[in-house]
């Protein structure tokens, strides 16, 4: 009932951070009819082929203009057309406005890994700043638990958990499932590292990790920082799921030689 009602609540949550698309997408919907209409009574004919002919400067001229002034169906339709597109408009540009992550602090190569804190697999509070400037650090934020691509990604991390322990890096697994959801997921797939419960997703917010489709998918990014804590490297990714563990497996074994170098 517990994990039913979380994953209520972050659907709800989902529908309320993408209201904006749901409304551009959900109104520009019949818009494909109402053109067909229009262009139907713009062009003169019945035939369903009129949209797909690439016809264009008489359908804008009639749609700006006053091309039937004699047709009260035109005027009518004409001026029901004009409408809808403004609201449309109105509504991509809300969309745009609001509806999209605000970037301005997004982590970057050079970057330092910020403070936060969270709750792991085990339901014990995680502070970044434990192991931030002591180790080399590997976070990668995912979409979701115990999907395919993320159970792919998780598991190639997993599978070269020792390699990555010798280069002295830590892995951080994120994303926004409740702690019962990590921690299945953490038993189902032996994952000997630390997943974090960013359920408000305000980490990735933090972070500045990019949606995809419009916001509606969750991005993929995994971050490595030198032991001072600064970010030497980015790999955002949403498909090649299993390059994220090979590409930073590469950075934090060059950090360990230099590491070494300096001693």
């Amino acid at each position: 009932m517990q994990r039913q009602a979380h994953q209520l609540n972050q659907s709800i949550m989902l529908i309320i951070k993408n209201i904006w698309l749901i409304l551009f997408i959900a109104w520009g919907l019949p818009l494909t009819l109402y053109r067909s209409k229009f262009r139907k009574i713009v062009y003169q004919t019945e035939k369903w082929t009129i949209n797909i002919n690439p016809y264009f400067m008489k359908e804008l001229k009639a749609l700006f203009g006053n091309m039937y002034p004699e047709n009260l169906n035109y005027l009518k339709f004409r001026n029901f057309y004009r409408f809808y597109l403004i609201i449309y408009l109105i509504l991509f540009t809300s969309y745009l406005t609001f509806g999209q992550n605000n970037n301005m602090n997004k982590i970057k190569i050079g970057s330092n890994i910020p403070s936060f804190t969270l709750p792991d697999q085990n339901g014990n509070m995680f502070d970044i700043s434990s192991v931030r400037g002591k180790k080399n650090l590997v976070i990668y934020i995912y979409p979701k638990d115990d999907s395919p691509g993320c159970t792919k990604e998780a598991c190639s991390f997993r599978d070269q958990f020792e390699v990555f322990k010798e280069a002295d890096a830590v892995i951080i697994g994120i994303s926004g499932q409740s702690v019962v959801s990590h921690k299945e997921f953490a038993e189902k797939n032996r994952l000997k590292y630390t997943l974090l419960c960013d359920t408000g997703n305000n980490v990735r917010k933090l972070f500045g990790v990019p949606g995809r489709v419009f916001g509606l998918v969750p991005g993929r990014v995994t971050y490595v920082a030198d032991r001072s804590g600064k970010v030497v490297y980015i790999f955002d990714s949403q498909t090649e799921t299993q390059r994220h563990a090979d590409e930073a497996l590469k950075i934090c074994l060059l950090l360990k030689r230099t590491d070494n170098v300096n001693i």
